[in-house]
């Protein structure tokens, strides 16, 4: 018989085989394909130019997505070739050599890579229309994206699976010499290591697990405190070694000794749902340590990037308003033209004035004695801080009261105030005056606020500190002034919403005159500027999900298909469909669950160490993050479930 023969026949008896490997392949060349069509879209391009990290965004999401594509693809390619071992087995045994076996298996993978590789590209091409207006939405953008062929995408796509074809030949050669004829047979039944009996030692290292992942949430949570000393990528790098090592330890030693613990309680009375619970998720879990810890790391990476990406997104309006606090901001009473036109369209406003201030201080003083080191790069700063008077401070606070000398440190937020937290009740000594002369005033913070009254610009950047002084102590500082940069503010609100189109096209007349700040110009520059980030990190995040969740899919297939022996068993001595269900429900909530769940916690602890460099909202973010992970990882889980429920009814 010729290899072309033996090749079809061959690919027709295992197509039950095939169609798992052969929808991870499509699914890999469509996700891979989609994305590099997108990112050669003139169209695209020209609209997210604006953004400044097009090219280099889409070329690090690109290595990033052929990472994820390639270990999709080996990591299926393993699976299908564990379900073939047997069948490799019998042709070695009827004479045929490793080589002719090889040739074989090189020409199935070729045809299947083939028909894999135009499938996909075909629905890239489709999908990347609506990854293209996914894009526009986030980045607010009106434009026709037009369906385009891309040749440079079809080259690159044509050269990257190629290689991916000769990376997986090689794997596949390397499997056929490396193992023997006996170990063929079995397999199929093997995990990733070989399960031996529990001893105390290994309770004590599965404990050791649990403390590991523990410290290496306790630390994360001192990764950003100034007063943590130690080297910012050292602490990283043990946070990391930790809990994915915790991780590992708790897979392999873990869960199975908690199972094991169960079982043994039970004297010997295991029911159905033991048998096909218990003692499965016992040995499979501690066998597959090394994959399910994989997956888990991976779940964790991909929700720690989506949530921290959508952290920017969520924030982008908070982040504008603490830059532009007011739907304009005229500075030094500059932009009376503007609000003339405000008036003569009919659209009404609230004005609120503030006078400034600058005096000189040290943040040392505002400073707890616990962040007083010098690490802390407030420590010994000198700095500019800009007052304004309580009368002014009253009208957006009325309830405000301070008399003397007392002050209220207001507009103080963001990271800075996430990492520098300033205290209240604390005495700092002011410096006013010019070249004529300086004066000395002691003043007592007596309350701390974060709301933002005071544009960026006149604080050196968002967020900045702002001193409420009485109206008294201001007049008695600005006979000494000599320095201030600012003397100005005026912020405006909008009464009637729906006026702000127009207002904000009247604004756009004014040509960006250097003195008018736009709250909604900065929302829209925010979102310009992290657009592209936001949709690659998605993005990514996304095949992250899909790949591990397909992973841990593949896998539940490949079990069920090795237990159908027992599941026969089981219904030929009298146990019903429900009975053999009700173990496999367990089953596949501990499959899916633990890795889900250590992923989310992985994800909770990594992000909330420092998402505040990346935002200003955090819970709501998180949970919708969070939420589509659980949904989507559930929907694996039901597909599971109905695999199994078909190999039962099957079974018999």
């Amino acid at each position: 018989m010729s290899l072309s023969k033996l090749v079809l026949r061959s690919m027709k008896k295992n197509m039950k085989h095939y169609y798992l490997y052969f929808f991870a392949l499509i699914f890999s060349v469509t996700l891979y394909f989609s994305f590099v069509t997108l990112q050669n879209n003139a169209e695209v391009l020209a609209t997210v130019e604006q953004s400044g990290t097009a090219t280099a965004g889409f070329k690090a999401a690109t290595y990033m997505l052929y990472f994820i594509v390639l270990f999709f693809v080996l990591y299926a390619n393993h699976l299908f070739m564990k379900r073939r071992s047997k069948e490799i087995g019998l042709y070695q045994l009827i004479g045929m050599t490793k080589g002719l076996i090889v040739r074989l298996l090189a020409v199935e993978s070729i045809l299947l890579f083939l028909g894999a590789v135009v499938l996909g590209m075909l629905a890239g091409f489709f999908s990347s229309r609506l990854f293209a207006m996914i894009l526009l939405r986030v980045l607010e953008k009106e434009a026709l994206v037009t369906m385009t062929f891309s040749t440079e995408a079809l080259q690159q796509s044509i050269v990257v699976f190629a290689i991916l074809l000769v990376i997986v030949l090689v794997q596949m050669a390397w499997i056929i010499y490396r193992v023997s004829l006996l170990s063929l047979f079995s397999a199929a039944k093997q995990a990733d290591e070989r399960v031996k009996r529990f001893s105390p030692l290994q309770m004590v290292i599965g404990f050791l697990g649990l403390i590991f992942i523990a410290y290496g949430y306790y630390a994360s949570t001192k990764l950003f405190d100034i007063n943590s000393q130690g080297n910012l990528t050292l602490n990283m790098i043990i946070i990391l070694a930790t809990t994915i090592g915790g991780t590992f330890l708790v897979f392999r030693f873990s869960v199975a000794f908690i199972m094991n613990l169960i079982r043994l309680k039970k004297n010997g009375h295991l029911t159905a749902r033991d048998v096909l619970a218990l003692t499965p998720i016992m040995h499979r879990m501690r066998g597959n340590a090394k994959s399910l810890t994989l997956i888990t790391v991976l779940t964790g990476v991909s929700l720690g990037i989506t949530t921290l990406a959508y952290i920017s997104y969520y924030s982008s309006e908070s982040s504008a308003y603490s830059q532009v606090p007011g739907d304009y901001v005229l500075l030094e009473d500059k932009g009376q033209e503007f609000l003339k036109k405000l008036e003569d369209n009919n659209i009404t406003f609230d004005k609120s004035n503030f006078r400034l201030q600058s005096v000189s201080a040290s943040f040392t003083q505002l400073l707890s004695e616990s962040q007083q080191n010098k690490d802390n790069p407030l420590f010994g700063l000198e700095g500019i801080i800009y007052t304004i008077p309580l009368s002014d401070y009253q009208q957006i606070a009325p309830e405000a009261s301070i008399s003397d000398y007392d002050v209220i440190l207001t507009n103080y937020g963001g990271y800075m105030a996430e990492m520098f937290p300033l205290e209240k009740d604390r005495d700092v000594v002011v410096t006013t005056g010019g070249l004529e002369g300086t004066e000395e005033e002691t003043l007592h913070v007596k309350d701390v606020r974060h709301e933002s009254i005071i544009s960026g610009t006149v604080t050196s950047g968002p967020g900045g500190p702002i001193f409420v002084v009485p109206d008294a102590l201001f007049e008695k500082l600005a006979t000494h002034s000599g320095t201030s940069e600012w003397h100005k503010q005026t912020s405006i609100k909008i009464k009637n919403k729906s006026d702000s189109a127009l207002a904000e096209k009247l604004y756009m007349q004014t040509n960006g005159e250097k003195y008018i700040e736009s709250y909604e110009e900065q929302r829209k520059g925010n979102i310009e500027t992290l657009g592209i980030t936001i949709f690659t990190a998605a993005f990514l995040g996304l095949a992250f999900l899909m790949t591990t969740g397909s992973i841990l899919y593949f896998k539940q297939m490949s079990e069920a298909e090795e237990e159908r022996g027992s599941y026969t068993i089981l219904r030929k001595i009298g146990f019903a469909e429900k009975d053999i269900m009700k173990g496999i429900y367990m089953k596949q909530a501990f499959n899916f669950g633990v890795p889900l769940i250590i992923g989310l916690l992985h994800s909770y602890f990594a992000v909330n160490s420092g998402w505040f460099l990346f935002g200003s909202e955090l819970t709501a973010p998180l949970w919708i993050a969070m939420s589509c992970y659980i949904a989507l990882y559930a929907i694996f889980a039901v597909l599971s479930v109905g695999y199994y429920k078909k190999v039962i009814r099957e079974s018999l």
